[in-house]
């Protein structure tokens, strides 16, 4: 203890009942403020921390409340001072302990009933808020200010902020999207230039609603420098709208191996899983197929194979239009890229050709009668099925792209597949009905490469141009595709990855209504084991939503540290207290009445729970680097 013990002492240990404490006030320490030294102090009140002397210990407790009594055991003087009459009571939870100038976290030994209890001077107020290990200064990053002691600044150590799962959450417009980029600008602008960072760091943001990329992609120089320097990023502007510009968007660079995912085309197609399902497998395994399709001649022998099927060994019930739409839907799935030929076929077919009979007989409307024997049924497959197809199509293997390629196993399967009776076709035309749409859509957003990879530190992906579905699969997509190689390569555990989402519960909400349920828990399942197995190869999660209680429960608990802005619903603050185990009391009750810009912060970062003020993204040479969300100045657009 000091010479100043005596203006400092607030009080005695009343009772004790575990981690709550009670502490009755002198009478002479009422008073707001105290000076000390030449300083002003400010005196107890909620919220802040007090200081209890055990012998040589000192615990630490923050002030959750505090209540007024009148004395009854003051004897009424005629001469009194009116605080001899007020019996003040704080109730203390206890937080940590102070032991060789640092704070530790977690409670080491209990006060005893009278016990002393002091203000924190302000070296041992810093203390409490020094969140950085020694020796750690040049690895740490600031990020604002306490929001009731404007002066105290808040610095965070890189190791305990970033090699974390973060969740940022709060109402829109409360600065949630500020304090994401608040937080990456910082980094990247500390470690950007770092050779090992460059190639260990890698920063994917998924961006729903085109906040963080370059509003008009084509005026200016190149993309604005939100986050950081378009230097060190890469945009993709990615669109579902067949009306877009090409030159406003750009395809996402993903590896060809993902078509031969059977999970991937089950989600795409929302394929079911009892019959859809296996009917994808065999597709993407018919080895027949496969082989089949990679040369000209093997593509001439399934369409003659296939045709001669149909119209001379018609099966029961059969379409007599069968080798018409085989035909429309193999032109259909090559778009008459690398098989053309197919629409001269049709109408060859469709004029020469009434119907078909089972049993090897044909109506031709040149003879006008029925096929009936062997030879004329071999004249005839050799006259209108081997010769002319050999006469009107022609093959070009080179232009058969993967994705193409993908199409017509399913379609060349599906034809088979019905004609054999090996499925029911009311069972998988659906799913073929939604193929093409689908792969038009994948063709729109995706580049299929093996080698071409996004080397930069930052890679923002818009979802903005979008449509509903496909912002559910394509964020799926990339975040499994670069899981799953980190986990591959990152053998010796150096490289970093962290996946940052925007909006979250647009992707993560264990509530929604438009999807399957398999669908559902493949998508919850991909993030939850991020979440819980990724910090084993170094891939951290960052999310930020508006909407914790949409959410998945068991994502949000997972999370290391918390940035809590602003929440009013109460599903959401309900949400935030059965999840978040690091919030005391008061910093809970501040979240619905919180000011812009201003956030709790709680988790492994910071010993305790905070309220802090983020600092402002200052411009450099004219440069903004803050997100493209401003809410609409209505007075200056109107005046």
């Amino acid at each position: 203890m000091n010479n100043y013990d005596h203006i400092l002492r607030v009080g005695r240990v009343k009772s004790v009942q575990g981690r709550r404490i009670n502490i009755l006030v002198d009478k002479r320490k009422n008073s707001s403020h105290i000076f000390l030294n030449g300083d002003v102090l400010k005196n107890i009140g909620v919220g802040s921390y007090i200081k209890i002397a055990k012998g040589f210990s000192e615990v630490i407790g923050k002030i959750e409340g505090e209540s007024l009594e009148d004395d009854q055991s003051i004897k009424r003087k005629e001469y009194f001072h009116s605080s001899d009459n007020i019996k003040r009571e704080l109730i203390v939870t206890l937080v940590g302990f102070i032991e060789n100038n640092k704070f530790y976290q977690g409670i080491k030994e209990l006060p005893l009933i009278d016990n002393e209890c002091y203000l924190l001077q302000r070296t041992e107020f810093d203390v409490i808020h020094k969140f950085i290990k020694d020796g750690e200064e040049n690895d740490a990053i600031r990020i604002g200010v306490l929001a009731n002691e404007t002066g105290v600044p808040i610095e965070l150590g890189i190791d305990n902020l970033f090699a974390s799962h973060i969740g940022i959450f709060g109402n829109t417009g409360s600065g949630k999207s500020y304090t994401l980029a608040k937080l990456y600008h910082e980094l990247l602008k500390k470690y950007k230039s770092n050779v090992n960072f460059k190639e260990n760091a890698k920063f994917i943001l998924i961006d729903f609603n085109g906040e963080y990329v370059d509003p008009k992609p084509n005026e200016g120089d190149g993309a604005p420098d939100i986050i950081v320097e378009s230097d060190f990023k890469s945009e993709y502007r990615l669109s579902t709208d067949f009306r877009s510009s090409e030159n406003s968007f750009n395809k996402f660079p993903i590896s060809k191996s993902i078509l031969g995912d059977l999970n991937f085309w089950t989600i795409l197609l929302k394929a079911t899983e009892q019959t859809q399902r296996p009917f994808i497998h065999n597709a993407l395994n018919n080895n027949y197929l496969e082989n089949n399709l990679q040369s000209e001649d093997g593509i001439r022998s399934i369409l003659k194979k296939n045709i001669k099927s149909f119209l001379t060994e018609g099966k029961f019930n059969q379409d007599d239009k069968l080798h018409i739409s085989y035909l429309d839907d193999i032109n259909n799935a090559d778009e008459g890229r690398s098989i053309k030929g197919l629409d001269d076929l049709k109408r060859f077919y469709l004029k020469n050709l009434k119907s078909f009979i089972t049993n090897r007989a044909i109506t031709h409307t040149n003879i006008n009668s029925s096929l009936s024997s062997n030879d004329q049924v071999d004249q005839f497959i050799e006259e209108n099925i081997d010769k002319k197809i050999d006469e009107l199509v022609s093959v070009s293997i080179d232009n058969i792209d993967d994705l193409t390629l993908v199409h017509l196993k399913l379609t060349l399967n599906y034809y088979h597949s019905v004609y054999n009776g090996f499925v029911i076709k009311e069972h998988i035309s659906p799913l073929m009905g939604r193929l093409s749409s689908k792969i038009k859509e994948i063709s729109k957003v995706f580049e299929f490469s093996t080698s071409k990879t996004d080397s930069n530190l930052l890679t923002v992906i818009s979802l903005k141009d979008v449509n509903v579905e496909m912002k559910k699969v394509i964020p799926l997509i990339v975040v499994k595709e670069f899981y799953e190689k980190h986990k591959k390569e990152n053998v010796e555990r150096k490289k970093y990855l962290n996946i940052i989402v925007d909006e979250a519960h647009n992707i993560l909400s264990s509530t929604s209504n438009r999807e399957s349920e398999t669908w559902k828990d493949y998508r919850l399942e991909t993030f939850e084991e991020i979440i819980k197995e990724g910090r084993k190869f170094g891939v951290f999660l960052t999310i930020a939503s508006q909407r914790p209680f949409d959410i998945s429960t068991t994502i949000i608990s997972q999370l290391h540290n918390y940035f809590l802005h602003r929440l009013i619903n109460n599903k959401d603050i309900e949400a935030i207290e059965k999840t978040v185990s690091y919030l005391d009391k008061i910093s809970f009750e501040s979240i619905p009445i919180l000011p812009q810009g201003t956030c709790v912060l709680a988790g492994l970062a910071a010993q305790l729970p905070i309220l802090v003020k983020i600092d402002e993204l200052k411009e450099k040479d004219g440069v903004k680097y803050t997100p493209y969300n401003e809410t609409i100045k209505l007075s200056k657009h109107w005046k």
